[in-house]
């Protein structure tokens, strides 16, 4: 196995009080060879990047996954503590939330299930697919030398479809129930923290925007243009019979005041709009009560946002908080963004849907495992030397001012294959002749990284 450079232990190690001593040791190799394996993130490739091939006993490995005794949920509490202390100390804690599918097939295969498929999908076409649906928790923290920000997930789970729950004998819980328990739980780890939430319009329910403003979360999701908007209820006079009201006069809908030709709009200037660069908009704001029969009452402020240029479609932000400023909403919802990003760059760089898992356990665990991995190797990454990590691959074809995560991914592996020796020589005039498992290592990720 390739040996760890020092200032990697004290990422890895952190992860060791959730096993036993003999499982630990499977799965740290596990780990490295996650970092280090191209293509499919199988067991056996681990294993092989890590110069194991001949291993007899490779089924202790597969045990991690499918039999160890192991917390997930203390794992997702340590990866969170390791990504505020590195990368948000101080300030608010933004919060991405999102699912996405991942497309597997097979009849053991249980908790899947057939959704829409958001990515070959459209307004006017449809697609459905065969997978298993995720739902991801991640920290919004800005990387200082990426000069971005990324989105790093550290608590993700299943949301198994509504035939397996019925099939099983459990209650079938919706996205928006699952929404609420993680990030509750997020707010049970940082009690004393600013907590903001940026989902998209899936999650903009009453129910859980009501549970969640109740618990100091601060809650921002798009709104229904032909959302039912109410003034405050207006003072309970003494001595008045009935229940007290919950809302006041109806106000217009947002498609009527986005006609309106007396609306006042303000022109700003965004930077970073949805990863291309500056972008000028007009928005007008203010507060309403959102509410539905039968639903929670939730006070909110309304953000109308619309391009002078029309290239893209009006669109309504929501805050739970009415106080806030609606240009830090704004930017607080842009952010948004890179939660798909980061979706797409775990499936390029990470193996997300190549795993070959079979069981309930292990299906459970492994993908939330490799979404966690793109959280891990960002630590990683803020251990390098500022040159190391800021490097990047340019092309006469490509170029690009800033690393993106492919960027970082190579760094950090560079720098566990150089402590091999193979990269650099420990003497001056002296090059060490790599060992034969370190050449099958090689051989494998060169020519069979497909």
């Amino acid at each position: 196995m390739p040996d760890l450079p020092a200032r990697f232990a004290a990422i890895i190690v952190a992860f060791a009080s959730l096993f036993r001593h003999r499982t630990w040791l499977h799965a740290e190799i596990l780990l490295i060879g996650a970092i280090l394996a191209p293509g499919k993130r199988t067991v056996t490739s681990l294993l092989r990047i890590t110069g194991l091939s001949g291993e007899r006993h490779f089924v202790n490995y597969h045990r991690v996954l499918n039999r160890a005794r192991w917390n997930s949920r203390r794992a997702a509490h340590l990866l969170l503590g390791l990504l505020i202390n590195t990368f948000v100390p101080a300030g608010p804690v933004i919060l991405g939330l999102d699912d996405t599918i991942e497309r597997r097939r097979g009849k053991c295969i249980a908790a899947k299930g057939i959704y829409r498929d958001p990515v070959r999908s459209s307004d006017a076409h449809f697609v459905k697919a065969s997978g298993l649906r995720w739902i991801s928790l991640m920290l919004l923290a800005p990387i200082p030398w990426a000069a971005r920000t990324w989105a790093l997930p550290f608590l993700t789970a299943l949301a198994p479809s509504e035939r397996y729950c019925h099939e099983h004998g459990k209650r079938h819980k919706k996205l928006t129930d699952w929404a609420r328990q993680m990030v509750l739980q997020a707010r049970r780890w940082l009690p004393e923290r600013e907590l903001v939430l940026v989902a998209d319009m899936g999650f903009a329910a009453l129910e859980l925007l009501a549970a969640l403003s109740c618990r100091g979360v601060i809650c921002i999701t798009r709104l229904r243009l032909d959302a039912a908007l109410y003034e405050p209820a207006p003072p309970r006079h003494p001595g008045t019979k009935g229940r007290p009201r919950s809302k006041g006069a109806r106000l217009p809908n947002l498609t009527e005041v986005l006609k309106r030709t007396s609306t006042r709009w303000r022109r700003v200037t965004v930077p970073g709009w949805y990863g291309e660069g500056d972008r000028t908009i007009e928005f007008c704001s203010a507060t309403a009560v959102w509410c539905h029969s039968g639903k929670p009452v939730v006070l909110i402020r309304w953000v109308l946002v619309r391009d002078p240029l029309g290239r893209f479609s009006p669109q309504a932000l929501l805050c739970t908080v009415p106080a806030r400023d609606p240009l830090q909403i704004i930017r607080w919802f842009i952010l948004r963004w890179q939660v798909e990003v980061t979706f797409q760059e775990a499936r390029a760089h990470l193996g997300v849907e190549t795993q070959r898992q079979w069981s309930d356990r292990a299906v459970s665990r492994t993908t939330p495992c490799l979404f966690g991995l793109f959280s891990i190797v960002t630590l990683l990454a803020a251990q390098l030397s500022q040159r190391v990590r800021t490097a990047v691959l340019v092309d006469s074809w490509y170029r690009k001012s800033h690393p993106t995560f492919a960027d970082a991914l190579a760094a950090v592996r560079q720098a566990i294959w150089r402590e091999t020796g193979l990269l650099t020589s420990r003497h001056r005039h002296k090059m060490p002749k790599p060992s034969q498992a370190l050449q099958r290592c090689l051989i494998y990720a060169l020519c069979r990284a497909a």
